[in-house]
């Protein structure tokens, strides 16, 4: 029987503990062996969901680097290129919770360490599995839509109230707000469907928290395509979740699955379909492209025990932070901010 990959999972916080450990909970082959928090409620939650090791530091973890395959960081933003480059340097396979880092730079040495080290290494970009995103990339690759002239993606949400979290509790320049958290995925996903982006345009506000809570990105790829991509907890009406617009239709989802939406009129027909092909006053319902978070991890074990692929590539990631990057660049300067080709 085949040993199982170890691993230790640093924070226990909303990505630990509601995102990372049910999908490695249900991955075979991979065991949560250690848990490092330092709150006592989510360490007796550690050992009670798991039955895993609980120590308070990180350097406690790498201590025991001998007894563990893969380390998953799931510990706030600022921490995520420090936490990764020690374990590579214990030459532990990592998974990094997106973004990987807080600017390019620390991005950059994070890839090359693990590439000169040959350490497994890879981002999770959990949404890429997303059906909806699935959907839209048979679209894109079919020439459904002919020509691409625009794609809108949006997180938008109603929270007036913020949570009292560390990313509401942080700057943006700390990693803290909406830039981090829902535009690495708003990003990732506009590049991962029209390739790398050549200048940004920013809008970026922090209303009701630290960081900011209302963001709005208008990026430029080389291919031509120009994404419009919302990130706010302050719409009391949401946008559609996505609409890709082409020279011969348009393709319109309504919301983020699992959630309510002001667009009824357009929300799914049916659970064998995700969003609609629209051409003026005509539309007919589009067939779901099978798709789940749950294949980010089986891949981390291939990329882990097999030297497969990582399922995210961490260079990709890079150029995700430096969009990020320079997106704070062009809120603060008020201007579109270009991108070293």
């Amino acid at each position: 029987m085949d040993e199982p990959v170890r691993v230790g999972l640093v924070g226990y916080g909303m990505a630990g503990h509601d995102f990372h450990m049910p999908l490695l909970r249900a991955t075979h082959h991979l065991q949560v062996t250690h848990v490092v928090t330092g709150n006592p409620e989510r360490a007796a939650a550690a050992r009670s969901d798991l039955g895993a090791h609980v120590v308070s530091a990180y350097d406690e973890l790498l201590g025991r680097a001998a007894d563990l395959d893969l380390v998953v960081l799931a510990s706030p933003t600022q921490l995520h290129a420090q936490q990764a480059l020690a374990a590579v340097e214990a030459g532990l396979a990592v998974v990094v919770d997106k973004p990987l880092a807080t600017n390019g730079a620390d991005a950059r040495r994070v890839v090359e360490a693990a590439r000169d080290r040959s350490v497994p290494l890879t981002v999770f970009q959990n949404r890429r599995w997303d059906s909806e995103h699935l959907t839209a990339r048979r679209l894109v690759a079919k020439d459904a839509l002919g020509q691409i002239v625009r794609y809108e993606a949006r997180y938008e949400r109603w929270r007036p109230e913020p949570k009292n979290r560390w990313r509401e509790n942080r700057t943006t320049e700390e990693g803290g707000g909406q830039l981090h958290d829902l535009q690495s995925h708003l990003v990732d996903g506009a590049v991962d469907l029209f390739g790398p982006v050549v200048s940004v345009y920013a809008e970026l506000a922090a209303v009701t928290t630290v960081g900011d809570d209302v963001t709005f990105l208008a990026v430029e790829h080389r291919s031509g395509v120009h994404s419009h991509l919302s990130a706010t907890s302050l719409a009391g009406a949401s946008g559609p979740r996505s609409r890709l617009l082409g020279r011969d239709g348009a393709y319109v989802v309504a919301n983020i699955e699992d959630e309510d939406s002001p667009h009824r009129d357009w929300m799914d027909v049916d659970a064998q379909h995700r969003g609609w092909l629209v051409r003026g006053d005509e539309r007919e319902p589009v067939r779901r492209q099978p798709g789940s978070v749950a294949s980010f991890y089986p891949a981390v074990v291939a990329m882990v025990r097999d030297g497969g692929p990582p399922p995210v590539d961490p260079r990709v990631s890079v150029h995700v932070v430096e969009v990020l990057e320079a997106a704070r660049r062009s809120a603060r300067e008020g201007d579109v901010a270009r991108l070293d080709p």
